[in-house]
């Protein structure tokens, strides 16, 4: 926290509006339009993977269909897949940004239409705020005519050559969730490029209701809208964005000249200036004696948190009968990967403490 949250909230309660409908809602779909631009239109949800969910439906995925998805994510881009019975076809990464690989991909949509059926979408992630191969992977998208599904859950002030994520995507994803850059507690919101996708979205977020004098359904709705209180952390979380932006960045500066030398230790960065990541979390790859599980545990012992990177959905008992298409990349970058902190409260204190146990390990 550190914006004005509070008054936001207050004013929810002034003015009785605490459930699914209020001004802090309206308002903050329109901060988050005026800060992507290029035709946005949001729509605020309970959380990023019912935008997902959301997004599916909207691009009328039904059972059976396939679906790709970048298999080096979280499981909520891949779960909503599942709740409309269809196909997953997961692909591997490339080594620059560690999202979509453009050929790995082509190959699953061919397999796809060799099974007689062309995906109904493509999931692209960037992965830890780091922006996909924007350029690629839309060329791709444009020749086999499949819409993209961009989640950039992570990657809200991530710019692809000046364009802001959660903006390439024929809809697009950002997750609020309490671990991202700003938080509503929870929640996230569905960007579409025209108003109608925006009112389909919330129509089947407020679970269908006709147009009626009373409560009438014909078609299947979700319980999905973000409610007034949750917007109204949202509306103060904005007014701070870029100075969390600005902290996050300054923290893989610090590591990047911490370990610059390092012959252990090799810091996940943007391949060139094309990229511009928010950095939401700082990664490194380890390599030679040193592994994951042992810098883990020297950085528990130290007091200090670290994580794995999120295991590929292809190897995960959830998805291992799923096709597969690439070299195991996210596999390999599982095996060798740890998350190191990165929060935008990371003191002077903090980052003497991490440097203490780092230095030990550089070399």
């Amino acid at each position: 926290m550190g914006g004005n949250e509070l008054e936001y909230i207050h004013n929810a309660f002034d003015s009785n509006w605490i459930s699914q409908y209020g001004s802090n809602i309206d308002e903050f779909e329109k901060n988050l339009e005026n800060y992507l631009g290029n035709n946005s239109f949001v729509t605020a949800l309970s959380s990023g993977t019912a935008a997902i969910h959301l997004a599916l439906r909207l691009l009328n995925v039904e059972e059976c269909d396939f679906v790709i998805c970048q298999s080096f994510t979280f499981v909520a881009s891949a779960n909503p897949i599942l709740y409309l019975k269809a196909v997953p076809v997961f692909v591997d990464s490339e080594s620059q940004t560690w999202n979509l690989c453009p050929n790995a991909l082509e190959d699953a949509i061919k397999y796809c239409i060799q099974q007689g059926k062309k995906p109904k979408a493509i999931i692209a992630v960037s992965l830890y705020g780091m922006p996909f191969m924007a350029e690629e992977i839309l060329q791709i998208s444009k020749k086999y005519e499949i819409p993209i599904v961009e989640d950039s859950a992570e990657a809200l002030g991530s710019q692809y050559k000046g364009q802001p994520c959660g903006t390439f995507g024929d809809l697009s994803v950002i997750s609020f969730n309490g671990n991202k850059i700003i938080t509503t507690g929870g929640g996230g919101i569905l960007i579409s490029r025209n108003p109608h996708f925006k009112s389909r979205a919330f129509i089947l977020a407020t679970q269908a209701k006709d147009k009626a004098e009373f409560y009438s359904h014909s078609e299947l709705g979700y319980n999905y809208r973000m409610d007034n209180i949750a917007a109204g952390i949202g509306r103060g979380q904005m007014e701070t964005l870029d100075e969390k932006i600005k902290q996050k960045r300054k923290n893989h500066d610090f590591y990047q000249e911490l370990v610059k030398n390092s012959e252990n230790i090799e810091l996940f960065s943007a391949p060139n200036n094309d990229f511009f990541s928010n950095y939401w979390l700082n990664t490194v790859i380890l390599k030679n004696e040193l592994s994951k599980e042992k810098l883990r545990e020297i950085f528990t012992q130290n007091d200090i948190e670290t994580r794995y990177l999120w295991k590929p959905m292809h190897l995960q008992p959830l998805y291992k009968k799923c096709k597969f298409f690439g070299n195991n990349l996210s596999g390999t970058l599982f095996d060798t990967g740890l998350c190191l902190p990165s929060g935008t409260n990371l003191t002077n204190d903090y980052i003497s403490r991490i440097s203490e146990v780092l230095e030990n390990e550089i070399h």
